[in-house]
């Protein structure tokens, strides 16, 4: 074990989530809160999203709106940076070992008043594998408390099926809360000061309100496996060939697939709109959580 106590892995391994506070300097979140300003200031101008921003419905060109910075580590050393460190890693391997591949990155934005809701999902319904040594390590830049949406998670629901995410015929990336027999008041936020990590399975049910408060919600993730996890065909998991798969390493070294009695779907077919996950379920039928206010 490098950072974390072997009561933290077990409650983990239980559970399916940690927070771990304070982990970021003040000075780091400096660093990482101006490199968010670099990019709400590319959103001034423009009417649609680009392949690095993903706008909230509200966008103008006069009134940016940010609702996600898509694989900020492929245009952004400070943030790609962080993704080596031991920071992100350190605790990534006490819990799925020292091997770990890169599945994607993402910084959600939940601006005050209006940051938009994902409903209920599990990761590993996008994109299933031949094991579930699967996790997203979460950097909360904000103050995260209960009124300012926080992603909230079902304990031990990882241990669980994966539930049906379609809808209407199409994989739509959502769940139906009270279909696949959860109640919302069972659900769990995970909260803590700017600077503070999380970490959770990739097979647990989670989600997010939309962010009602006067403050910012904004939280980077880095979502990887162990290097002997390796996707099932259909899943949204994409490389060219093996050299770019294996380009995708953050520690150890790649590993022959191990398969493991795991639950999967696979999230076909394909939605019929959308690449980020709030076009995607748009496509949902039964909704938890309100839309984006205006």
């Amino acid at each position: 074990m490098e950072v974390l106590t072997q009561d933290q892995k077990a409650a983990y391994d239980r559970d399916g989530y940690l927070v771990l506070e304070r982990r970021l300097t003040t000075d780091q979140l400096s660093i990482l809160h101006a490199e968010i300003d670099r990019y709400t200031a590319k959103a001034r101008g423009l009417t649609e999203g680009t392949e690095e921003l993903d706008l909230e419905d509200s966008h103008t060109p006069d009134a940016p709106r940010l609702r996600r910075i898509k694989l900020p580590h492929r245009h952004s050393d400070v943030f790609r940076d962080l993704m080596f460190s031991d920071t992100i890693l350190a605790p990534a391997r006490d819990l799925i070992g020292p091997d770990l591949r890169l599945h994607t990155t993402k910084l959600n934005m939940k601006e005050a008043g209006y940051g938009a809701a994902v409903e209920w999902h599990q990761d590993f319904a996008f994109y299933p594998h031949t094991n579930d040594a699967v996790l997203a390590v979460g950097v909360i830049l904000d103050d995260m408390g209960p009124e300012n949406g926080p992603l909230m998670v079902f304990p031990g629901s990882h241990k669980g099926p994966i539930n049906d995410h379609h809808a209407g015929g199409y994989f739509v990336g959502a769940m139906d809360l009270e279909r696949d027999g959860f109640d919302m008041a069972d659900a769990v936020p995970l909260m803590g000061p700017a600077g503070s990590i999380s970490l959770h399975h990739g097979r647990i049910v989670h989600g997010s309100a939309l962010n009602t408060s006067t403050r910012s919600r904004r939280i980077l993730f880095y979502e990887m496996m162990a290097a002997d996890a390796w996707p099932i065909m259909g899943s949204m998991t994409k490389f060219s060939d093996l050299a770019d798969y294996d380009a995708r390493m953050l520690c150890g070294t790649s590993r022959q697939p191990r398969l493991a009695d795991t639950p999967v779907r696979i999230p076909l077919p394909a939605p019929p709109i959308g690449k980020t996950i709030y076009e995607i379920q748009k496509g949902l039928q039964t909704r938890s959580f309100a839309t984006a206010r205006d």
